[in-house]
């Protein structure tokens, strides 16, 4: 197990760097500019030598390998906007991505598991018809859509529920405050994973339910609930793993359209305003943090494999 985990991390490192040198490549190759090079009251000369000052004028792997020096350091460079480290903007937004990202994951698979599991075991009845055109409609609605519907109803209209943020400024901490700024992101992101989490299932429990074993169960006579809990659904769970771990990566960085919707002050919000300002560092920083949890995610996924069927060994 040491060594897969040591093997892991060194294929990790490679594939950070690889990250690196694309993102590197493509948002200094964009069209345009860092957005403070672009305001028009700055003369040629200020303007170059700003880019003198940020190193742009260099040739691109000169500028790479510098910033590579640095990031090894831990010195991931500061923004171009804001003028703050990097580490810094990326902490303070990551966690409250992670904390809105992992409710409605959380949630959505709470739900989805069970309704996938009654989706196969009641197999082409209504039941299923039911779960199956639910499933649908939360794939084939657009995020944005969804936010922008919930803000007219439950904010401009009923006025029940803040239209963004993730608190009220200038009001004492609460939790009841944190919960409703959290409820509309955090129900619009749970529609979405838990359509797809259901499918999933549903598909996992038919194989599941149709395997010998079983059938062998239930000639033992087994009761019924035995056979479909303690041995189709943990066989079952190992492809509904696959698809949660690969998932997590994907839905950290599918916020971004929800964060931006609701104002909430995360990741995928800080991503779409660098890339609108070209703001190399952060947009840098962003990225990476995403590839890190994508990484460690896979991880995590290989080593819930050898929990949930012991058959399976790691190394």
């Amino acid at each position: 197990m040491a060594g897969y985990v040591l093997r892991r991390l060194a294929q990790a490192i490679v594939l950070l760097w690889i990250v690196s040198v694309i993102t590197f490549v493509l948002i200094h190759t964009a069209p345009g500019g860092p957005a403070m090079l672009q305001n028009p009251d700055l003369g040629r000369e200020q303007i170059a030598r700003f880019r003198a000052n940020l190193g742009l004028d260099d040739p691109l792997p000169v500028q790479y390998v510098r910033w590579l020096r640095a990031a090894v350091r831990g010195d991931f460079g500061r923004s171009y906007n804001t003028v703050e480290p990097v580490l810094r903007l990326v902490g303070t937004r990551l966690p409250n991505t992670l904390l809105l990202t992992g409710a409605a994951l959380g949630l959505a698979i709470v739900f989805a598991i069970p309704l996938g599991v009654l989706s196969a075991t009641y197999r082409n009845t209504a039941v299923d018809r039911a779960i199956a055109g639910v499933s649908f409609m939360g794939i084939s609605t657009p995020v944005f859509w969804l936010g922008i519907v919930l803000i007219v109803v439950f904010s401009v209209q009923l006025k029940a529920l803040p239209a963004g943020g993730m608190y009220q400024i200038g009001a004492p901490f609460s939790v009841a405050d944190r919960l409703r700024h959290l409820l509309m992101p955090v129900f619009v992101l749970t529609i979405a994973n838990l359509a797809e989490v259901t499918r999933y299932t549903r598909s996992a429990m038919i194989g599941a339910l149709g395997e010998d074993y079983v059938r062998t169960a239930h000639a033992k006579g087994l009761p019924a609930a035995t056979v479909l809990f303690r041995h189709a659904l943990r066989n079952a769970l190992i492809p509904v793993i696959t698809i949660v771990g690969v998932y997590l990566p994907r839905a950290v960085s599918a916020t971004a359209i929800t964060e931006t919707v609701f104002s909430w002050p995360g990741m995928g919000q800080l991503a779409v305003q660098s890339a609108a300002t070209r703001d190399y560092p952060v947009v840098l920083g962003a990225t990476l943090a995403v590839a890190v949890f994508a990484v460690g995610s896979s991880l995590l996924t290989d080593l819930a494999y050898g929990y949930v069927d012991p058959r399976i060994r790691l190394g």
